[in-house]
C-alpha cells in the first residue's frame, strides 16, 4: 500500500515510499513455525489422558497466540511507512495511535548506513540521518536497501540545491 498522496504538499513528489523489510517479521515467523512443530510433535507422542490433552490444548492456544502475534506485525508492517519526497524524509506508524517523523532535505546534515555481513545478504539495514533539529538524529530500521535509499535522499538533496 502506498504513501498517500493527500498527505502531500502541492508540487511534493514522492521518489522513495517503503514499508519495513520482511525481516521485519522474522521473529513472529519463527514463532509460528516453532508452535506449529510442537502441536505436531505433542500430538504424535502424547498418548490418551489428561495430562495429554491439557498439553494438546496448550499447544494449540499457543499457536493461537503467535498467530496472532504475527497479525499484529503485519498489521504494524502496513501501517508503517519511510518515504521520501522532493521536499523532506517521512516516517509515520502506528496501528490505532500514529506517530511520525518529517525531516526537511534542507536540514538533512549526513545519511549514513549500517548493515551486518546477514543484512547484506538480505536487502536490509538501518539509516541514519543527521539533521539541524531538536533531536538531531534519527534511526530508522529494518529499512530495504539502505544504501539506494541513501543515494536516493543525497539525489533529491543535489535536485533541491539546484532549484
Amino acid at each position: 500500500m502506498a504513501y498517500p498522496q493527500k498527505l502531500l504538499n502541492p508540487g511534493e513528489e514522492t521518489i522513495v515510499d517503503l514499508h519495513p523489510h520482511w525481516w521485519f517479521f522474522a521473529k513472529e515467523a519463527l514463532y509460528v513455525v516453532l508452535s506449529f512443530v510442537l502441536v505436531t510433535i505433542v500430538a504424535v507422542f502424547t498418548g490418551e489422558g489428561a495430562i495429554a490433552g491439557a498439553l494438546r490444548w496448550i499447544s494449540i492456544a499457543l499457536v493461537l497466540l503467535t498467530t496472532l502475534r504475527l497479525i499484529l506485525r503485519w498489521l504494524s508492517w502496513v501501517t508503517t511507512y519511510f518515504v521520501v519526497t522532493t521536499d523532506r524524509v517521512i516516517f509515520r506508524s502506528g496501528i490505532i495511535s500514529r506517530q511520525g517523523i518529517e525531516i526537511p532535505l534542507g536540514r538533512v546534515n549526513n545519511v549514513l548506513f549500517n548493515q551486518s555481513l546477514f543484512e547484506r545478504v538480505i536487502g536490509a539495514g538501518d539509516l541514519l540521518i543527521e539533521s539541524g533539529g531538536e533531536r538531531g538524529q534519527q534511526t530508522f530500521t529494518d529499512v530495504r536497501n539502505p544504501d539506494r535509499v541513501q543515494n536516493s535522499i543525497h539525489a533529491a538533496i543535489d535536485g533541491l540545491r539546484d532549484q
